[in-house]
């Protein structure tokens, strides 16, 4: 595909990918993923989102100093969240609008991202969710749908910040107290629960009653999203208490929205 005409009128240039396809489901995309590049340079990350050798893309690149590159047409599927579940769905791409965001990552020392940067992320998920109907729990991080894969955009990532602008779905973290949590190998019903709420908010766990390795990963994602003082995969009570402060949140808006 040649140029094209852009979704979002601020954007700094349309850089069009060869990476991409017709969405399966018919619907408009309801989901809008998050994502670091996790290459050393801005401009070497674009390049390969446009590589057709690379069979990856994005629909948008956002610059450490705010500027914002369109590669894919929103009403196409691209090519970026990979082997991933959230809400029971598995094919993410053809549900969601992909945000790479240009940070080296955690293999290159995870830089802070820029002010420019996330006032231009904010600018363009605002621009976004004025034009898609996309529900505040679906505005997810790439490790949200990949948590056995992916880390990114990590726990340095705002996710406070956009909520306090409308984009997604926050709430304040419940303090750290110390006490012994839930940790892999562990069983019983406290797990089976834990799990049972985790996959209500979206996440691809399954209610087994045993914290098994990937229960770890989810619950590693869950923190570096929304609790991102302490990462460490250990489901303590304020993991876990967070959780249902997120899930009440949640059937809050979900009943506002009904109105």
């Amino acid at each position: 595909m040649s140029d094209f005409t852009p979704d979002c009128s601020f954007i700094s240039a349309v850089v069009p990918s060869p990476n991409h396809n017709e969405r399966v489901n018919p619907a408009a995309p309801d989901m809008i993923l998050l994502h670091y590049t996790g290459m050393q340079g801005a401009q070497a990350a674009l390049e390969r989102l446009c590589s057709e050798e690379a069979k990856v893309s994005a629909h948008y690149v956002i610059f450490e100093d705010g500027l914002i590159f369109q590669c894919v047409p929103e009403v196409r599927r691209a090519w970026h969240a990979g082997v991933s579940s959230w809400e029971g769905h598995t094919d993410n791409n053809s549900r969601s609008i992909g945000l790479e965001i240009a940070n080296p990552g955690h293999d290159y020392g995870y830089p802070d991202f820029p002010e420019p940067q996330i006032a231009a992320v904010i600018a363009l998920c605002r621009d976004i969710l004025a034009r898609r109907s996309i529900r505040p729990e679906c505005v997810v991080a790439h490790s949200d749908i990949a948590p056995s894969r992916k880390n990114d955009p990590g726990e340095k990532f705002p996710w406070a910040r956009l909520a306090g602008n409308g984009i997604g779905l926050w709430v304040e973290p419940a303090p750290i107290d110390g006490k012994p949590g839930l940790a892999l190998g562990d069983h019983g019903d406290a797990v089976h629960q834990l799990q049972q709420s985790l996959a209500v908010y979206g996440y691809g766990v399954e209610a087994t009653g045993l914290f098994d390795p990937k229960t770890k990963d989810v619950v590693v994602a869950f923190q570096r999203h929304f609790r991102p003082a302490r990462v460490d995969g250990i489901a303590d009570g304020s993991t876990i208490e967070t959780l249902n402060r997120l899930l009440m949140a949640r059937s809050s808006a979900a009943e506002a929205n009904s109105f």
